[in-house]
């Protein structure tokens, strides 16, 4: 059984309760989960809070040195937590692979970022007078992550608050825990002090609300959907919370009839099916040109009716199950009621016919979409490529502004003066122009509208879990 974990020790939760840890690709029961609440929440809390004063008076060379040793200790074990994720979160065991590659990248960018927290010195109005800024530490952050990346989610908050000095809470899913858990290992066998880190996780709601609530708590950093943060925004607004939120998307696409028809199609698909569509800056609308609408349409069904669909661990396998059935049946809903709108499936939909169980949905390709269609207006989060046509740049990008999510976007044209303008008047966070991966450890991660605030990877992210402060010296 997995226990929670708080001022360095695995313990089981307050009042004993328990929950199942299932495997989406068999729908078979791995593990036990101590599932924890408020009390737990609690005494995470306090914990942090006593840990916090020694732990921001580290240097940053000091807690650089702790996050490079975890970063290693990762990297090593590489081959044993790649599979635990499989286990957990059903994806092909070569995304597990990339993508707790990128978790240990995560620890070694911000142990050396940290030592780069400049402040400035300010020339003021008078020659008696000296002024200067610093970055400090905020305290004890909340850190609620999702399972979609039950690694790299952690990772780049985790390393963020820790490499700022902070202590953190952390809530890993339900669904997920197992990277986590991994995750706190390395940071305990690289020397992270009794309580700078702590697990808790079980009843969310409770959890949720134990952060909101105590005035230990300085900060929450919440990665999931646009519904849950709006629920957080309005708890922190009486607690005068510090937040970052990570939240949905529904990324548009925009695709000129200047570009390899064919390369772009397969690239396409290759993202949207990446973890199965269930990633947040996943493409979701794609807008082909006219000119070039069919022919993208024939190669993107093409490449995606021949992608493998099945366990993690075989093979081959391009596309996992979905995490959950619950997510599963939402998806369905979602094509079903594209098909009763008069939308065409090009290829897919359904479970695969060579699978009796998991939560699994063979890729869909979807057609003849009005920007009015539940694929245009909401966020899939799962394995449905919908496509539609334009001839006109501006009604276009009008189209792709169209949606309450403002996360990532993408342009793909050898027209520069194109790229610029599309660009420039893109409502998102975030745009790649000719790229499927427009961010990376170092640059700035957040999105506009209800997609969040805040930011995380990058300096920005350091900077989230740090508080300014202007110091000023007169009389001199």
């Amino acid at each position: 059984m997995k226990q929670q974990f708080i001022n360095g020790e695995w313990v089981v939760a307050a009042d004993k309760n328990e929950m199942d840890l299932t495997d989406p690709a068999t729908e078979q029961v791995i593990d036990t989960l101590s599932a924890g609440n408020a009390a737990d929440c609690r005494a995470a809390i306090d914990a942090a809070y006593k840990a916090f004063g020694s732990w921001s008076k580290t240097t940053p060379y000091q807690r650089a040195e702790i996050l490079k040793k975890a970063a290693n200790y990762l990297r090593e074990n590489l081959d044993n937590i790649a599979r635990d994720m499989v286990l957990e979160s059903g994806k092909p065991l070569p995304e597990a692979k990339g993508e707790w590659t990128v978790a240990a990248n995560l620890f070694e960018w911000y142990a050396e970022e940290a030592k780069r927290a400049y402040g400035r010195v300010i020339p003021t109005n008078r020659p008696d007078k000296r002024s200067s800024v610093i970055y400090q530490p905020i305290g004890v952050t909340g850190i609620i992550t999702a399972w979609n990346f039950p690694a790299y989610n952690p990772a780049r908050a985790w390393a963020a608050a820790l490499a700022a000095g902070c202590t953190v809470v952390a809530k890993p899913s339900e669904e997920t825990p197992l990277s986590a858990i991994h995750m706190a290992q390395a940071l305990v066998k690289a020397g992270l002090p009794q309580g700078v880190l702590n697990i808790v996780y079980g009843d969310a709601a409770a959890i949720g609300d134990e952060m909101l609530g105590n005035p230990l708590l300085k900060k929450i950093s919440f990665t999931g959907s646009t519904r849950v943060g709006k629920i957080l925004m309005d708890g922190a607004s009486r607690t005068h919370t510090k937040l970052s939120l990570e939240l949905g998307g529904n990324a548009p696409v925009l695709v000129f009839d200047d570009v390899d028809v064919d390369a772009i199609a397969k690239a396409t698909a290759i993202a949207r099916f990446r973890n199965n569509g269930q990633v947040c800056i996943s493409p979701q609308r794609i807008y082909i040109h006219k000119n070039i609408y069919q022919q993208f349409a024939d190669a993107v069904t093409g490449y995606v009716s021949k992608l493998k669909v099945g366990n993690g661990f075989e093979e081959g396998v391009n596309v996992g199950p979905l995490i959950t059935k619950k997510q599963k049946e939402s998806v369905q809903a979602l094509i079903d009621k594209a098909v009763n709108e008069q939308a065409e499936i090009f290829t897919g939909g359904g479970m695969p016919a060579h699978l009796q169980s998991g939560y699994f949905l063979q890729p869909a390709v979807v057609g003849n979409l009005k920007q009015t269609s539940v694929l245009a207006q909401n966020e899939i989060f799962g394995p449905v490529l919908p496509l539609f046509s334009f001839d006109d740049l501006d009604d276009a990008i009008a189209r792709a502004n169209d949606t309450e999510y403002g996360l990532a976007s993408f342009v793909f044209t050898n027209n520069l003066k194109t790229s610029i303008y599309a660009s420039e008047r893109l409502e998102f966070g975030i745009v790649g122009i000719n790229e499927w991966a427009p961010h990376g450890t170092e640059s700035p991660f957040g999105g506009w509208k209800q997609s969040g605030q805040g930011h995380e990877s990058g300096s920005e992210g350091l900077y989230e879990y740090m508080e300014k402060k202007l110091i000023s010296i007169g009389g001199l």
